[in-house]
């Protein structure tokens, strides 16, 4: 049996040729990490030579944070104190 309107192979693959995935495209950074062009770098803030992002304060408020969220936990009885100890330990 035929399949009346069958696509034959080159048409599928000449369709199919735009599929292809390409790598992302990336920058060096003046510290040495790759980066995303147009963007800021993510381990040292800057961006076309001068700090745009303070990454060291933003590493402290995300630590606040979490130690302000881990508390109110521990006040309303969600997380005990044993089970606090062992997930730090798997870090």
């Amino acid at each position: 049996m035929v399949v009346r309107m069958r696509v034959n192979r080159s048409k599928t693959r000449k369709r199919r040729s735009h599929h292809g995935l390409s790598g992302a495209r990336t920058a060096v950074c003046e510290c040495g990490a790759l980066r995303i062009p147009h963007r800021a770098c993510a381990t040292c803030g800057r961006y076309n030579g001068r700090t745009v992002t303070d990454v060291v304060a933003e590493k402290q408020r995300e630590q606040r944070r979490e130690k302000r969220k881990q508390k109110e936990l521990r006040e309303s009885g969600q997380v005990s104190a044993e089970k606090e100890v062992a997930a730090e330990a798997k870090e």
